[in-house]
């Protein structure tokens, strides 16, 4: 027969399992947990799979109309004449894969923030009316878009009528200084007789108030609008544990108030290990969430910390601070947040 010592001990072992077994209501870990370094590739992969849920796939006849209609309420319209197969008139159907962002928390889950080139080279944020991916191909053969196509997303996914908005295109990996993983996208303004590509906003058939775009390319393209804030502006350091990198990891800024912006830190100093952004642009007492993310086995690793900016801060990222969790989760975290 055991005695009270082996019972007790046998107690405290059962205890530990399950304690450290227990998650909470998000499914995270709320105890001390191995977090696994991902690869580069598993991070890229992680991304890759939230674009993948995200894409919409459509069928358009090229002698119809081609007007479909989003889950969203953006209603598109390519004309059949507007598409060409390497210089080729095409005919039939045409398949067409579609991304719409309006949150941050997609945003996010995708690699697709909202930082647009300034008249000045750097990159400053930017609050959307919606970024769009849309694609057009025929037995797998990518179309060209030779004449624009309409779009006409309704102003009430990001707020209501914003009379600022332009057109932005985005650039893929524009500063990407690692070997996979170049994901990232820089908006840069369209321009038009040297101005912004503007938008109308106009009125639907059913009352709604709708932004009216005419995308002159295929990819990636955003109804868009530089952020701005009076206050001094500040440089910001942000430090994570060790074994990530930007290869295998990143870091986001969540403006408290700006539920249609994502700003992100994406310039990286091998030497010190600091992320950091590019031109000093945040401005000083704002209030934000500083938000990491990598992957672990197929998972979402995360922390999400509320800061307050100061002047030349480093934010710390702790091993304390990160948990593990889905995509859908994780969307719904970065949404909820002020």
């Amino acid at each position: 027969m055991k005695n009270s010592k082996q019972i007790l001990g046998l107690f405290l072992m059962t205890a530990a399992l399950m304690t450290s077994c227990q998650k909470d209501e998000n499914g995270d870990n709320d105890f001390d947990v191995t977090i696994e370094r991902a690869s580069p590739q598993d991070f890229t992969d992680l991304k890759a799979t939230a674009i993948e849920n995200l894409t919409q796939t459509f069928q358009i006849d090229v002698d119809g109309s081609g007007t479909f209609t989003t889950e969203k309420g953006v209603e598109i319209t390519i004309n059949g004449s507007c598409l060409a197969n390497n210089g080729n008139a095409v005919t039939g159907m045409v398949d067409v894969e579609v991304v719409e962002l309006f949150d941050r928390g997609t945003m996010l889950a995708t690699n697709k923030t909202t930082m647009g080139l300034s008249p000045t080279g750097g990159k400053e944020l930017l609050v959307t009316g919606g970024e769009f991916f849309i694609e057009a191909t025929q037995n797998g053969q990518p179309l060209q878009l030779i004449c624009p196509m309409q779009v006409l997303v309704p102003t009430a996914l990001t707020g209501g009528d914003d009379f600022g908005m332009t057109l932005w295109d985005g650039l893929i990996g524009m500063d990407c200084a690692i070997e996979t993983g170049c994901d990232d996208v820089t908006w840069v303004e369209q321009k038009r007789d040297g101005l912004g590509a503007g938008i109308d906003i106009g009125q639907g058939a059913a009352g709604q108030s709708l932004y009216v775009a005419f995308f002159n390319n295929f990819g990636w393209t955003n109804v868009d609008r530089f952020w701005s804030d009076p206050r001094p502006k500040t440089k910001l350091w942000a430090a994570v544990p060790e074994g990530f990198d930007n290869g295998n990891c990143a870091l986001y800024l969540s403006y408290n108030g700006e539920a249609g912006s994502l700003a992100n830190l994406d310039a990286y100093d091998s030497e010190t290990g600091l992320f950091s952004e590019h031109t000093g642009i945040i401005p000083i007492g704002l209030e934000c969430h500083v938000i990491f993310v990598s992957e672990d086995n197929g998972n979402w690793v995360y922390a999400i910390n509320p800061v307050t900016i100061i002047a030349d801060g480093t934010i710390v990222i702790e091993e304390s601070d990160l948990s593990t969790t889905t995509e859908s989760q994780l969307i719904a975290m970065i949404n909820g947040l002020p």
